[in-house]
């Protein structure tokens, strides 16, 4: 089974053929297919790494676009009568990564 390591979003995530993954948001809409860089592919107990990106790339489609779980931020300060109350929800891409092309 090819593995490989890929960069999207200033983060290294490792990945298969047949995988599901989440990135960070990316510029794309459902059902396309984007092809990402590699740092790191190992076939058939190949292994070939570059400090940058190497001949590689890693075919994979868009299967949902969606935001993660709400995070509450609570911060006050003690005696001061000083409180706030703020909401995140990071925003995310699901991937299935297709092919990995070396």
């Amino acid at each position: 089974m090819k593995k490989a390591i890929i960069v999207t979003g200033g983060k290294q995530y490792n990945v298969g053929e047949g995988w599901k993954i989440k990135v960070e948001l990316l510029p794309v809409s459902e059902g396309d297919i984007i092809n990402l860089g590699v740092i790191y592919i190992n076939e058939d107990d190949e292994v070939r790494i570059g400090d940058q990106l190497i001949n590689a790339y890693v075919k994979a489609q868009v299967i949902f676009i969606g935001r993660g779980p709400k995070i509450n931020i609570f911060t006050y300060k003690a005696k001061k009568n000083v409180r706030r109350r703020q909401g995140h929800r990071q925003p995310f891409v699901e991937l299935l990564i297709q092919e990995i092309v070396g």
